[in-house]
């Protein structure tokens, strides 16, 4: 793989990164409770490095091709964050609510590979997007390649995510009201997602 084609797929990835969308409600959720922030994130990168290894090891295109695995799959991702959403309208983050006992490292971890995990949009955005970027003549195998592509994809997603979770949190740590505010706006793209994406697939 050459530094240009490395270069071009960089600059793609950074544009659907940089993108508002589930991720990054996730991710000011996690600022606004404190210090959650890397364990959120690790968590989202690990969903989409699992996509990557999917993608990779050529499963992709056999789930694609599935349909009930892929409403399977949707449907399970659309719940997922359906209830997050509703949780995060119903109790909305605050800055003190960072010191409550029932968060830890690994809950946040968890639930962040959830929300990128179970996200379909991630799977299917990997599949169309890292084969057009590898090079059948390389030196490289394919699913080094779509490796490669997938690791230097999640880089720019931990710039980027770590930025908003921190900024959140730096923004939003001595005003519980707009945190309030905030989150429940979060709350409410995770559940107009959700709902999109069970619409999506009862109609299709």
């Amino acid at each position: 793989m050459t530094v240009s084609v490395l270069a071009t797929f960089w600059a793609v990835s950074l544009l659907f990164v940089i993108t508002p969308g589930v991720d990054w409600a996730y991710a000011i959720s996690a600022g606004i409770r404190g210090r959650w922030v890397v364990p959120a994130v690790a968590g989202l990168l690990s969903g989409h490095l699992l996509a990557t290894v999917i993608v990779a090891a050529g499963a992709g295109a056999l789930l694609a091709s599935n349909p009930l695995a892929l409403s399977v799959m949707t449907i399970a991702g659309a719940l997922y964050l359906l209830w997050m959403g509703i949780n995060m309208l119903w109790k909305p983050s605050t800055p003190q609510a960072g010191e409550q006992k029932a968060d830890s490292w690994s809950s946040w971890a968890i639930k962040g590979f959830c929300v990128s995990g179970l996200n379909p949009k991630v799977f299917l955005l990997f599949l169309a997007l890292l084969p057009q970027f590898t090079d059948p003549l390389s030196n490289w195998p394919l699913p080094v390649q779509i490796i490669a592509l997938g690791l230097l994809h999640a880089v720019s997603c931990a710039i980027i995510y770590l930025m908003v979770g921190f900024g959140a949190r730096s923004v939003l740590q001595t005003r519980p009201s707009a945190a309030r505010n905030v989150s429940r706006l979060s709350g409410a793209a995770m559940i107009a997602i959700a709902v999109v994406l069970l619409s999506e697939r009862l109609m299709g």
